[in-house]
């Protein structure tokens, strides 16, 4: 196997297996270079000075959008929003659009799989509107059965908002049937790409998805940058999100001309450093590619789950196939709470996440309060995965169990 650890700095220098990967992923020496280089070479603001560097700061930032257009197939980089991440760009649609557009007797529909980000501004935008808020549930395996689905789009359904990859059970939602039969009764779509963007290929034109919204942080890239894709016919007629520097064309005492597309939506100081650094990031995720990054993934999921099922009193959360994981394993074991597993896994620098991740309604709906989560990148190793098996057999007897 190719040793991807060598590219990046952290894992490199130190003796970690990272198995944290759903909450934020590495970055890669490229990344990391790509925004200091930002820095040191053309580092003025973006879009206002007319002076060489301000020019070349501006191009850096417009071939960051360009990029990202590629890599999720948008028609035109007006599409293309930088936000700060996911939450952001989520929050921009409800309260852009649906505070407009929603009224009593429409139906906002989320999967119960959501992440809080795509729950909490729905439940904002059902109480402002008088909107109704339904869910569409799972069942324990992370499927969704046909009458399930059939049941909960109807003509009265306006804005859907699905998660692509459950960031628990690392299923993939059958995002293309819920968008073709919401488009049909007159809505909208909006798909949370954030667990779905460093797994697999993202095609918004292909999925004709109004909305989608992923975070770089997930992507290898900084903290602090992400994207929102609209549909340009949409985004033109929504106000703007937040008002200030350079998302306008005109200003005067009594009120202001907005810009065109997209800088309207993106008000103050961007993060250009960012973006320059997300450009590196696809280009690195792109030059490794789908194949040997999917076959890798589904390689050390098959590997955990094969392991974890031999140990007595773990429970796996969801599919038992690894191609339904997109490399997010979530357990329990018996008598153990998920913190207490994560602290003893880290005696042996082995980090996962414990705690509700973010989905609580899931967790009651799967009738447990939290779970600890094991979630794989490409640039893992067999070693990785071994340390965890092996460090979590001994979990129970850790704890006085025998």
């Amino acid at each position: 196997m190719t040793d991807y650890k060598k590219d990046f700095p952290l894992l490199a220098e130190s003796d970690i297996a990272y198995l944290d990967n759903a909450a934020t992923e590495q970055r890669p020496a490229c990344v990391l270079d790509a925004e200091r280089e930002f820095y040191e070479r053309w580092n003025a603001n973006p879009l206002r000075g007319l002076y060489e560097l301000g020019v070349e700061a501006t191009e850096q930032y417009e071939h960051a959008r360009e990029r990202v257009a590629r890599f999720v197939h948008a028609k035109s980089e007006r599409e293309i929003i930088f936000t700060r991440n996911t939450t952001e760009g989520i929050n921009l649609v409800a309260y852009s659009y649906a505070l407009s557009r929603l009224k009593p007797g429409d139906e906002i529909l989320v999967t119960i799989m959501e992440h809080h980000s795509n729950l909490l501004p729905w439940q904002m935008a059902a109480r402002q509107t008088g909107a109704t808020l339904k869910y569409l549930e799972c069942e324990p395996d992370g499927s969704f059965t046909e009458e399930k689905i059939r049941d909960a789009v109807t003509p009265h359904t306006k804005l859907a908002a699905l998660t692509l990859v459950s960031n628990v059970l690392g299923r993939a939602t059958p995002a293309e049937k819920l968008i073709g039969m919401v488009h049909e009764n007159g809505g909208v779509v909006l798909a949370d790409a954030a667990q779905a963007a460093p797994h697999m290929p993202i095609d918004v034109t292909a999925l004709d998805v109004d909305f989608l919204a992923f975070s770089g942080h997930k992507l290898m890239a900084p903290m602090g940058i992400g994207v929102l894709y609209g549909k340009q016919e949409l985004l033109e007629e929504m106000p703007p999100f937040l008002t200030g520097g350079e998302m306008i064309d005109r200003v005067t005492r009594e009120g202001a001309v907005f810009a065109e597309l997209p800088h309207k939506f993106e008000a103050g100081t961007v993060n250009a450093g960012g973006a320059a650094a997300l450009a590196a990031a696809i280009d690195y995720l792109e030059s490794i590619g789908w194949k040997e990054i999917t076959e890798r993934e589904e390689m050390l999921t098959a590997q955990l789950l094969a392991g974890m099922k031999k140990i007595p009193g773990v429970h796996i959360l969801g599919s038992g196939d690894e191609k339904e994981h997109c490399g997010i394993v979530s357990f329990t074991v018996d008598d153990v709470h998920p913190h207490d597993i994560a602290s003893i896994l880290d005696e042996a620098h082995v980090a996962v996440r414990a705690g509700h991740h973010c989905a609580q309604p899931l967790l009651e709906w799967l009738g447990i309060s939290s779970c600890a989560r094991a979630s794989v990148a490409f640039y893992n190793t067999p070693e990785d995965v071994g340390r965890f098996l092996d460090q979590l057999a001994q979990v129970r007897r850790m704890m006085g169990y025998e």
